[in-house]
């Protein structure tokens, strides 16, 4: 056997071993960058070929920026349809623009012609897989003995009439404005549920690959709704800089780039982009709140409060949320004792609230009149007269006219200090426990009810809201 034999059969065993292994694929394409000290590289590329074999429906991998996410995934989509030509591939990126490169550049590399005996191009691993001649458009095109096996889309485009066996989501959030906005974030989420989910066939999977940046983006929203709801889910996360302080790759990322640009950029994008904590997480309002266990007593027992108040904000509008809460005052601290958190039409709010001031007992309740408020105190207190026989709760209602952003933000200390909910109040009242959690002091909050009406209760308590008795004038509750 001859010199240049050896060399065919050798370039022949690589070719083969590329179709059998993703990353021999990726290395054979590009060696320069998926090299074999890369250890995160074989690993990631590891679990997309896994994943495609496994009976998992979704996977989540989370990367830090430039680590190769969407080059990876160019080359899996390749290395799919090279194996498969039944494959029908559904990709989709922030816009029409990205989801564009995306699929260019797995349709020309599909179509590269041989040049160079030592370059390798796709047909060398995959003899005879081509591009359907007339159906090559730059965002749907089909292979020569496949049907649609490619459609490129965004939250913007269209997905009629395609079917997919797998999909591939990739980086939907621009930039930190977008990360902020649970608008935005709730778009992506509709899309994603209305028109991805949708096309999907039988047994077929999704993959999301993103650098994390919300609790709310598409990763978060993935990660604790699917499984709720029968998908099985697979999770990757990768952070720049590992928990024993190495990082994922110096190839890629050296610590002292890494603490450059820790130091450049704001902490929460950092801490988002690098590491995988969502912004929302790092630049939440509420950073924590105290619980209790049991309320306070005497030593025989009973209950310490010297009174049980409420504070509630109704819902200006349709999409609003009622927030009303009971709570005990003892020693100038408040216990939260019941929630009415709902966005439920005021026919049945208005009963809740007052089964809520007649279950708990309460002896004064201050209800925001802003649009609607007064009358909603009104039909309050006459069903406490009507269906309880009781008189028991002084009703006050009153206009706010501050800035409930100023108020909120500058109130927040003291809730955190001085608010204590009950130890399984994310179970009692898990709506509220996620919009308090995730409350941002900077950005747009798509609903500020629960947050307005906590800061209620502190201005009743530090006197910044006087709620007079009937019958004694001016005489405030502490």
């Amino acid at each position: 056997m001859n010199q240049l034999d050896k060399i065919a059969i050798a370039r022949g065993a690589r070719y083969e071993l590329a179709r059998r292994d993703f990353f021999e694929y990726c290395h054979l394409m590009s060696p320069d960058f998926y090299r074999r000290d890369r250890q995160y590289l074989i690993d990631f590329a590891d679990q997309l070929q896994s994943f495609a074999a496994s009976d998992d429906n979704v996977l989540v991998i989370n990367m830090p920026p430039r680590h190769g996410k969407s080059r990876t995934a160019s080359l899996f989509v390749e290395w799919l349809l090279g194996n498969d030509s039944t494959v029908k591939v559904m990709t989709g990126s922030y816009n029409a623009d990205l989801s564009t490169s995306f699929s260019k550049s797995v349709r020309n590399d599909i179509q590269q012609i041989k040049a160079d005996e030592n370059i390798p191009v796709f047909t060398d691993v995959f003899p005879g897989v081509t591009i359907k001649d007339g159906d090559a458009a730059m965002t749907r095109w089909s292979l020569a003995n496949g049907f649609n096996n490619y459609l490129a889309t965004s939250p913007s485009g269209t997905a009629t009439g395609f079917g997919a066996t797998i999909e591939i989501i990739d980086d939907l959030i621009k930039n930190n404005m977008e990360a902020n906005n649970e608008t935005v974030l709730e778009k992506q989420w509709s899309w994603f549920t209305d028109t991805m989910l949708s096309r999907l066939e039988n047994g077929g999977k999704i993959i999301i690959i993103m650098t994390r940046w919300s609790s709310l983006d598409l990763a978060g929203r993935a990660l604790s709704e699917l499984p709720a709801i029968g998908y099985k889910l697979k999770h990757v996360n990768m952070k720049a800089l590992q928990d024993d302080g190495t990082m994922l790759c110096d190839g890629v990322l050296t610590r002292e780039d890494f603490d450059r640009r820790f130091k450049t950029l704001s902490p929460a994008i950092a801490a988002a982009n690098y590491q995988q904590q969502p912004i929302d997480q790092e630049g939440r309002l509420y950073k924590e709140f105290k619980i209790y266990s049991d309320i306070p007593r005497d030593d025989s027992g009973h209950p310490l409060f010297n009174g049980i108040y409420s504070y509630t904000d109704t819902a200006d509008e349709g999409s609003d949320w009622l927030a009303s809460y009971a709570f005990g005052v003892y020693q100038h601290e408040a216990y939260i004792l019941d929630v009415v958190y709902t966005q439920a039409p005021m026919e049945e709010t208005e009963p809740a609230v007052a089964n809520m001031f007649n279950d708990n007992q309460v002896n004064q309740a201050l209800i925001e009149s802003n649009n609607g408020g007064r009358g909603f105190a009104r039909e309050v207190e006459r069903i406490l007269a009507s269906q309880f026989s009781s008189n028991k709760t002084v009703i006050k209602w009153f206009h706010n006219s501050q800035n409930k952003n100023a108020r909120i933000i500058s109130n927040a200390p003291w809730v955190m200090e001085h608010i204590y909910f009950p130890i399984n109040w994310r179970d009692r009242w898990p709506d509220l426990f996620d919009i308090l959690n995730r409350y941002q002091r900077a950005g747009k909050n798509a609903h500020d009810d629960a947050p307005d009406a906590l800061t209620g209760i502190a201005e009743m308590l530090t006197g910044k809201r006087q709620v007079p008795v009937r019958r004694k004038k001016h005489r405030t509750i502490f």
